[in-house]
């Protein structure tokens, strides 16, 4: 073996991960969702370390700052609530079934809980970000797009009328005994669907929310 076929092989291996490194990323990833659902995004990471059961050394070796561990968190949450979307899709043939099944599940994922976390310094502009954005935007607009012409949903409304009241259906109240609050989330959740599918029963003020509204764009 050449010397340099022998420098690079064991290179090639340190830039691969470990499987109890990734765990150890996955499992702070998770703790920390979790935290930031019952506390806030400003719950010290010191704690977050405790609950996934790693060393502080290893948090911030995964996690240098915060800001980091935040959006690992949101991508994170953005990424499963898009595979909902889609394996929705997939899997019901009733196009209004398949936006309930994808309402009660975003729900479980606790999507309400990224608006508390997008506040700050936090950079809403980072590429991988803004990738799973576009990727959840789509899945469920094209959700709501075959619900529509189905006619199985209203057509005075929007996406954003949907995310709105997923995110504040599901938004906790951070630092508060209220955590048994979540048992009404879905029976809300069934009512508020329940008013979306067609025909009609009553007529909307204003217009349909559009994902535009929501980011304040024109």
């Amino acid at each position: 073996m050449s010397t340099s076929t022998a420098d690079t092989a064991p290179a090639r291996r340190a830039q691969r991960p470990r499987a109890d490194a990734l765990r150890n990323r996955e499992r702070i990833v998770a703790a920390a969702r979790e935290m930031f659902v019952e506390f806030g995004p400003y719950v010290p990471l010191d704690e977050i370390a405790r609950r996934a059961g790693v060393g502080n050394a290893t948090l911030y070796r995964n996690f240098p700052d915060r800001s980091e561990l935040i959006r690992e968190v949101v991508v994170s949450v953005m990424s499963r609530t898009t595979e909902l979307a889609e394996r929705a899709v997939a899997e019901e043939a009733d196009t209004f079934e398949a936006l309930r099944r994808f309402t009660h599940a975003a729900a479980d994922e606790r999507i309400g809980a990224l608006c508390p976390m997008l506040d700050g310094t936090f950079d809403k502009d980072h590429p991988e970000l803004d990738a799973e954005r576009v990727r959840l935007e789509e899945a469920v607009q094209d959700l709501v797009a075959r619900a529509q012409r189905a006619g199985r949903l209203r057509a005075d409304v929007g996406v954003g009328d949907l995310m709105v009241a997923l995110s504040q259906l599901t938004r906790p109240l951070p630092g508060t005994a209220c955590l048994n609050m979540d048992r009404f989330v879905h029976r809300h959740l069934q009512l508020f669907l329940d008013g979306l599918e067609a025909p009609a029963r009553s007529v909307l003020p204003g217009s349909a929310a559009t994902l535009a509204d929501l980011r304040g764009g024109d």
